[in-house]
């Protein structure tokens, strides 16, 4: 790692000299901040790009519980410090084997009159954007404090067009609506659909990552990075005025955050471009976060598995072993005087079906659902005790599968379903993670299906997040690798805990089988969901009509084959699924290979198209290879994709193998229509190519030796 710090500018330690306003540049000039106080106080922030104005002047401060002062106002600048930073780190995984950090810092110490509270406010600013937190260092007028509201602020220049989900405390899966900012609240009954657990605040709130367009052709994106011990953002926006201000998720009792000083915010992020390609090319959501604590990561490795779980998701099988039990209770009920169902999935002779697809063509992992008692009556009963993570169905003989797998150098996957019962989660860990590691288990899927035990918590306030958080580090000592479902919507943590291989945290492909997703679903969620994180969207579907798993099911799956093959590269995740069953994949082994083919991490990625809502073309170098791939997925709108294979060596001849829509193909009408060719390409190429409504086209590029 190279790395470059210069700390250039210091300023006054005296009252009587301060200079009220400080501006900062980005590296390459295309960016500027401006920090003031305003007449009685206040931190400000304003930010522009090429000259144009993006944040109009917002606030920036706290209201804290029982304090009538808070941190809002009467501060003047006790210090201003300047710093830049320039470095190259290599990630564990990712999209490209290098990634550069780069920015400009400004650093604003804060002292409130009449309390001597000190406040730090902290801005980075890279070329694509803003980060900005706040920090509360060791201090004898601060110590322990409860935040009732953060408020900071996000002033728009105008009506923008965003593509955004309701803002909730417990849900992040709702399909996504395009709408002007003037219109979430008439669209916004619409747009809140059912789910496990929800909780909505305000009918203007919205959830980050927020994805917008202004007019004039900016795209402007706010999240947030690093949230560690605090509680997860959201939007709320003031109609009248245009301006977004934080709204914190609340805990049991109502508070928005219990802080002991020295502490620090999460950081805010606003990023900005003229060109969309530039949002999708961004790292600043990694680079907001500390490197690296885990000094071994030799075990984390990227996984392409399949699983047993699509058959219970439409209702073709079940989790619960049996239904001749209305309740069960761990320790307790003996399942062996009870018959299996017919649907229970996770059996035996089933999931070795499994294996043994994986094994013959070359998947890493097997993921088992339902193999564990506790599942007849777990969910929506408030239940503390609800699993214990070791004990298995009578069905499903842990060490035998184990063996069968490692005889056909398959690794299996384990689940743990939660329930939302985070205590008894905690409570079982370590004995749950010993039984993986005893059993030849890396990697889990965790999930928090249903409202959070403890009553009354939300599945993003502090406490929980802090929960998912011991989680990940307590898999770190074991050695296993997460995908957590349910939990909060990804920051950038993975940098630091690389053994978060992936999440769900939106509206995955399991929601084709509750009722279907839009079909531009997949193309604003590279924009939205994926800026803090790999996904699990678990892709590659090829039976679209749900009926035919489940008569009783008349959902579909609003994509063609060729749209599913494409998420593989435009869905980034070190962790991909083909979630399918077997079978249709043997219907259709010929659009199978480039699933089969398709790599998981990547030395180099190039975003060729990108337009929120309408299209994403990305391309990406397999790492350690000369080998690409190339993944277009299109909105409700026929189009013609158009580009260069420019980002081949030049000089080299490859062969293309094109995986693309048929003519007639559609979503709705004819989803598995496709068409596979082969076409040599160098890096002077040029491709135009259809992709029709819900579709798109998926290219394996291998060099010619």
């Amino acid at each position: 790692m190279k790395s470059l710090f210069i700390l250039y500018v210091t300023l006054l330690f005296s009252a009587f000299n301060l200079v009220n306003s400080q501006e900062l540049k980005s590296p390459n000039g295309a960016l500027t901040m401006n920090f003031c106080l305003t007449d009685d106080g206040s931190p400000t922030y304003q930010l522009f790009y090429k000259d144009k104005e993006v944040i109009k002047r917002s606030a920036l401060g706290f209201e804290l519980k029982d304090d009538p002062k808070s941190l809002l106002n009467d501060f003047s600048i006790l210090k201003v410090e300047h710093a830049s930073f320039d470095e190259t780190w290599t990630p564990v995984w990712g999209e490209e084997k290098d990634i550069r950090n780069h920015y400009n810092e400004l650093a604003v110490s804060l002292k409130q009159g009449g309390t001597d509270r000190i406040l730090i406010v902290r801005f980075r600013l890279f070329n694509e954007g803003l980060g900005f937190r706040y920090e509360f260092p060791k201090q004898g007028k601060l110590v322990y404090f409860v935040i009732k509201e953060e408020h900071t602020q996000f002033a728009m220049t105008g009506d923008h067009t965003a593509f955004w989900i309701p803002g909730d405390y417990d849900t992040q899966e709702f399909d996504y609506t395009e709408s002007k900012l003037s219109e979430i609240r008439e669209k916004f009954d619409a747009a809140y659909t059912d789910n496990a657990s929800q909780e909505q605040f305000s009918k203007t709130g919205v959830q980050t990552a927020l994805m917008m367009k202004t007019k004039d052709g900016l795209y402007i994106n706010l999240h947030e990075a690093a949230l560690i011990n605090y509680a997860c953002m959201h939007l709320n926006l003031d109609e009248e005025n245009m301006v977004f201000q934080s709204w914190l998720t609340p805990d049991a009792n109502g508070d928005k955050g219990y802080m002991q000083a020295p502490s620090k915010s999460p950081w805010r992020t606003i990023m900005v471009s003229d060109d969309a390609r530039d949002i999708l090319a961004s790292r600043m959501t990694l680079n907001l976060n500390d490197p690296c604590k885990i000094e071994d990561t030799s075990w984390i490795k990227p996984v392409k598995y399949v699983g047993v779980w699509w058959e219970m998701i439409t209702g073709k099988g079940s989790w619960a072993y049996t239904d001749e039990l209305p309740a069960i209770e761990l320790g307790v009920t003996n399942y062996s005087k009870v018959g299996a169902s017919a649907k229970h999935s996770a059996n035996n002779k089933n999931v070795k079906r499994y294996i043994d697809f994986a094994s013959k063509y070359g998947f890493d992992g097997v993921l088992v659902e339902g193999w564990n008692e506790g599942w007849e009556d777990w969910f929506g009963k408030s239940k503390d005790y609800v699993f214990d993570f070791v004990t298995p169905y009578p069905d499903f003989d842990v060490e035998e599968i184990h063996k069968y797998a490692k005889s056909k150098g398959v690794k299996m996957i384990m689940h743990h379903e939660t329930s939302g019962s985070t205590r008894n989660y905690e409570r079982h860990m370590d004995k749950a993670y010993q039984f993986m590691k005893d059993n030849g288990y890396d990697a889990v899927k965790s999930g928090y299906v249903g409202d959070i035990l403890p009553r009354g918590e939300h599945h993003y306030s502090q406490w929980t997040v802090n929960h998912y958080q011991y989680a990940l580090e307590k898999a770190a000592d074991y050695k296993i690798m997460i995908n957590a479902h349910e939990a909060v919507r990804p920051t950038g943590i993975c940098r630091t805990y690389p053994n978060l291989i992936g999440n769900e945290s939106a509206r995955g492909t399991e929601f084709q089988a509750f009722g279907g997703s839009k079909p531009n679903h997949v193309t604003v969620l590279p924009f939205t969901r994926l800026i803090g994180g790999p996904m699990d969207y678990t892709p590659g579907i090829f039976e679209m009509d749900i009926s035919k798993l489940n008569p009783n099911n008349n959902s579909h799956v609003n994509s063609t084959i060729a749209n599913q093959l494409a998420l593989y590269v435009t869905m980034y995740s070190p962790l991909q699924m083909a979630a399918d069953l077997p079978e249709h994949y043997e219907q259709f082994i010929d659009a199978f290979q480039f699933i089969k083919d398709v790599a998981l991490d990547w030395d180099e990625s190039v975003y060729l198209e990108a337009e929120p809502g309408r299209h994403i073309t990305i391309a990406r170098k397999e790492k350690g290879s000369s080998n690409w791939f190339v993944g277009n997925v299109n909105g409700k709108k026929a189009r013609t994709a158009s580009f260069k294979f420019d980002f081949l060596e030049k000089g080299k001849k490859y062969m293309a193998t094109i995986y693309a829509d048929a003519k007639d193909a559609h979503y709705k009408t004819n989803p598995q229509a496709y068409t596979i060719r082969t076409k040599k390409v160098t890096s002077k190429s040029k491709l135009s190519q259809l992709s029709v409504p819900g579709g798109g086209f998926a290219i394996s590029i291998k060099e010619i030796k």
